[in-house]
């Protein structure tokens, strides 16, 4: 596949098409009015360009399956080759690597070679006869078996770590191309919309563009609606880019749409995109090519370390997943990129930093012990052999060695027993393991230690919409007409024809046109719901009406809108502009009912004539009827509309002034019922249940929300979020920043932390908000354990409050691109009880490595004294060094498996987190360990001993 990407374009100039791979390439390598200008000359204007390709602007591509594969073999692939992955090889050279097993072969080597050799004389008495040295003749005859065991338990060890290091890569492989294949992107085909998988787009694909989208092609747009590019992944400029058909139409792949919507025409995909341009020079497309356009890459560096992180992902997820782990993947060139492009980074998980700490007082304490037994068995033989008055005789220096590397044989073992070796194995298993079976529970973790940091997590701030709730979203009640229609629908005979028709055109012009209801998939289901829920449940009150909105979206095309405001988390709206047959303009606009009810200043009554609107009109519309909706639980939105004069030409860029002086004509409550048992959940549990959970785990649920503060407090009240007779804050984005910031406006963690230990309920709050909050509570100093934070995210501008976090979840159905690519874990069914599933494998993973490190650390203890001991007293190791390690081997990984791979239950809720602070060996472990060591020492030093005396004569140390 490679192959046939990096060689399109050579089938002869354009392949048959208007235009050549080269051409493309280097229009979309200009900006602005430059890149503009070239489009005009070259082909008149985008519709030109569409003609040279062979597509409609409107119906995009009407080729059948070989056509499109035609395209792909001119034009390239929508794929960027990964990185080679290393081999089998490469794998069991880096293991070799490592230090302690450098030492043993060392040694072992240099034991084998003395075996073979004899003293000339044959007769050793004349070089001392160290207790420590006696061998039998059948031992000397056989001493070449412990060097050469020493090397085949080194080679075992070396194939362990390089066949696991070589599974858990093709394993996150594997991860990384499920996340891959499971995006998807709208193209117009044959007419109609189509969600086609992200490979295979084709150069002539005409496709949609809308807020939240992470771009995965570059393109020139035909139409937009209010749109701006982040293009910081490229240019490294913060600013949102706005673009438009006549001032900048470049639309790059890599980049973020933060606000708007439209559609561009595909002119350059996979490596000959701007993006996978970068990815070659990273060296995503292969080590070769990295190396020969590593200069060439030179000029482009902002945008090289922009992507870089990117180009990890596409490199295979081992280097950025393995975060517990020694990385598979990552090298000198690698650390420091990370270095350069990574913002501030996340701490080390809670099991992370555990691990750090004990390995190295460990580690250190393998070492004192190992040294003191090399410097014991030397003096011993320093003192019996030569300080006893016999001379250095030069034949006997062979053995002297021979000694010596004994000795030092048993010190680096006794370092190596020291060690557990199998903990990096036991986590790798277990939290492999977990990631595998997560992913059953509706849980896809894209990196590997947040399974674990979630099983520490002790607050959750939950969006409301998708994962409290079902987000499936229905019209409940209306009040139009001066009539409050409290059981849907309304019988249309009921509401004036000019109220009815404004109220349809409303719904269907001023929503995506990528929002649609289409017939449910199988008979008796409900209808499908596609595109923007709330946008959905409107379209599905005009289908109660009676009315079709393909219709009317038919007679004003998208293409044909004149000015669209977007949503966005600042407006709460959405607007949108249209020409009138007659002449002039009218305004449609939908949004949060405080919002827009302050922007109205007439409202449409019983015959569908508009009246005057005033502020007590307002209160008592607020007070009868979107009161009671809210505390229903219902979300409240208000429709409204305002007519321009064709001249003088509205001022479109003063925003306040248009969306301003509207017409209200109707106000709606939508419902969104909290998740019911079994909703999108593996074996069912509702959202209550799942809360109660986490309630009795120790972990506190906050609902962060953009909608009313009724509403989120009536839907919080039923999930359990706000149990009944205590004292809990419910806030208003507005009043939180009040009270949390001082009279010059800057936030203070003193006053933060007087608010959030109570705060339940977070509404009509910002994505800013939901960072302050995040960061507000992780930062904090109250209490005894620093709190660790989960929070769950679907828009754009969620990022930074999914990256703040320990663990960000984002939704699977309802995230955008942007807020998947910020989390540590997607839910693929945007259910909140999913999250306690993750919660549950988390727990389970920290509880496996304890039982792990109590086994493990039981057998080390015993092993370090039988042989310092041993060394002490009998001046020789009672353990063999093939017999420490290859127990150390076998038991480590057989045991690994065993505790590893045990399945959590609904106990490991029973508890409070562990925390921070709690050490990893629990008083309890402690006890067990030290009691299992002592009972198996009293054993071994018996055999050893006293052993010899029931035995009948043998030489010390015999075991």
């Amino acid at each position: 596949m490679g192959d046939l990407a990096n060689s399109a374009g050579e089938a002869g100039p354009g392949g048959g098409f208007g235009c050549s791979l080269a051409e493309l390439r280097a229009l979309m390598e200009l900006r602005g009015a430059e890149a503009l200008l070239k489009v005009q000359e070259a082909y008149g204007d985008v519709h030109g360009l569409c003609r040279r390709l062979r597509t409609s602007p409107t119906d995009g591509l009407s080729e059948g399956a070989a056509e499109l594969d035609r395209r792909r073999q001119v034009f390239g692939q929508n794929w960027i080759p990964p990185k080679r992955p290393k081999t089998f090889v490469e794998l069991v050279w880096e293991a070799l690597q490592d230090v302690t097993l450098i030492i043993l072969e060392v040694a072992a080597v240099v034991s084998l070679g003395l075996s073979f050799y004899a003293p000339p004389s044959g007769d050793t008495e004349v070089c001392g006869h160290a207790s420590g040295g006696t061998e039998d003749e059948g031992e000397a005859e056989a001493g070449w078996i412990e060097g050469a065991a020493i090397l085949l338990s080194v080679a075992c060890v070396v194939l362990v770590t390089a066949f696991n290091d070589w599974s858990k890569e093709r394993q996150f492989r594997g991860l990384q191309s499920r996340i891959e294949q499971e995006q998807r992107f709208t193209v117009v085909r044959h007419g109609r919309q189509a969600q086609v998988p992200v490979a295979e787009l084709v150069v002539g694909d005409v496709a949609q563009v809308k807020y939240g989208d992470l771009l995965p092609a570059d393109g020139i747009l035909i139409q937009g609606n209010d749109l701006k590019i982040d293009e910081s992944a490229l240019t490294g400029e913060s600013d949102h880019v706005r673009k438009s058909v006549d001032k900048d139409p470049m639309l790059l792949s890599g980049t973020h749409v933060m606000e708007g919507s439209g559609k561009m025409v595909v002119t350059a995909v996979g490596v000959n995109s701007q993006s996978g341009i970068i990815f070659t020079l990273l060296g995503a497309g292969g080590e070769e090519e990295e190396e020969k356009k590593e200069k060439k890459g030179k000029p482009q560096d902002g945008a090289v370390e922009n992507l870089q992180s990117k180009a990890k992902k596409q490199d295979g997820a081992v280097a950025m997943e393995m975060q517990p782990l020694k990385s598979a993947e990552g090298g000198d060139v690698e650390e420091r990129e990370r270095k350069r492009s990574s913002g501030p980074k996340k701490e080390k998980s809670v099991l992370q930093g555990k691990l750090t700490k004990l390995a190295v007082q460990i580690g250190k304490a393998g070492l004192v012990m190992s040294a003191v037994t090399v410097i014991i068995l030397v003096l011993y033989f320093v003192i019996e052999t030569l300080v006893e008055g016999r001379p250095w005789l030069a034949e006997c220096t062979p053995v002297y060695v021979q000694y010596w590397v004994k000795f030092f044989i048993i010190g680096v073992t006794v370092l190596v027993v020291a060690v557990p070796e199998g903990l990096p194995l036991a986590v790798t298993i277990s939290l492999a393991y977990s990631v595998k079976k997560m992913m059953r529970d509706n849980n896809l973790v894209r990196h590997l230690d947040a399974c674990e940091t979630m099983g520490n997590a002790t607050a959750i701030c939950s969006d409301k919409t998708g994962t409290l709730t079902t987000n499936r979203m229905t019209v409940v009640q209306a009040f139009l007409g001066d009539t409050h229609f409290r059981t849907p629908p309304p019988d249309p005979a009921s509401i004036a024809p000019r109220t009815l028709d404004l109220l349809v055109q409303a719904i269907a012009i001023n929503s995506a046109y990528t929002t649609k209801i289409l017939p449910p998939e199988t008979a008796g289901g409900l209808p499908r719901q596609v595109g923007n829920k709330t946008e959905c449940a409107l379209l599905g009150l005009v289908l109660a009406l009676r009315r079709d909105y393909e219709a009317v979206r038919a007679q004003v095309p998208e293409e044909r809108l004149y000015k669209v405001y977007t949503f966005n988390s600042v407006r709460k709206s959405m607007s949108t502009v249209t020409r009138l047959p007659a002449g002039g303009f009218r305004l449609y606009s939908k949004g949060a009912s405080e919002i827009l009810l302050r922007r109205c200043c007439a409202i449409l009554g019983v015959g569908g004539e508009a009246r005057a609107f005033g502020p007590r009109d307002r209160e008592d519309v607020v007070r009868k009827v979107v009161e009671p909706m809210a505390a229903a639980g219902l979300r409240t939105l208000v429709l409204a509309f305002r007519d321009f004069p064709p001249v003088p030409e509205p001022p479109w860029d003063d925003e306040a002034a248009i969306v301003g002086e509207l017409t209200c004509i109707a106000v709606v409550g939508i419902e969104d019922p909290v998740r019911p048992r079994g909703a999108g959940t593996r074996g069912g549990g509702d959202v209550p249940e799942a809360i109660r959970k986490c309630q009795r785990a120790g972990i506190t649920v906050r609902m962060v929300t953009g909608d009313n503060l009724n509403t989120a407090r009536a839907i919080a009240a039923k999930c359990g979020i706000l149990p009944a007779g205590e004292d809990w804050l419910c806030l208003e984005g507005k009043e939180f920043n009040r009270r949390i910031r001082n009279e010059k406006g800057e936030i203070e963690q003193e006053r933060l932390d007087k608010v959030w230990p109570k705060l339940r309920v977070l509404a009509r709050s910002s994505p800013t908000d939901k960072h302050t909050l995040v960061k507000g509570i992780i930062d904090s100093t109250v209490g005894d354990q620093r709190q660790v934070v989960a929070v769950t995210g679907d828009g754009t501008n969620d990022g930074p409050a999914l990256k703040k976090a320990d663990v960000g979840f984002a939704m699977g159905i309802a995230g955008t691109d942007v807020a998947k690519e910020a989390s540590d874990i997607i839910l693929t069914d945007d259910n909140f009880s999913s999250i306690v599933k993750a919660v549950m494998w988390g727990r389970n993973v920290y509880d496996s490595i304890s039982k792990f490190l109590q086994f493990q650390l039981t057998v080390n203890v015993v092993a370090v004294v039988v042989a310092f001991t041993g060394a002490c007293i009998t001046q020789d190791s009672p353990l063999k060094a093939v017999q420490m390690l290859w127990v150390n081997l076998i038991m480590d990984t057989f045991a690994s498996l065993a505790l590893a791979t045990e399945p959590p239950t609904e106990a490991l809720l029973l508890r409070k987190p562990y925390g921070r602070n709690k050490p990893l060996i629990s008083r309890t472990m402690l006890k067990n360990i030290l009691g299992h060591a002592a009972y198996q020492l009293v054993i071994i030093f018996t055999l050893l001993f006293v052993g010899a005396w029931t035995r009948g004569p043998s030489r010390p140390g015999g075991c």
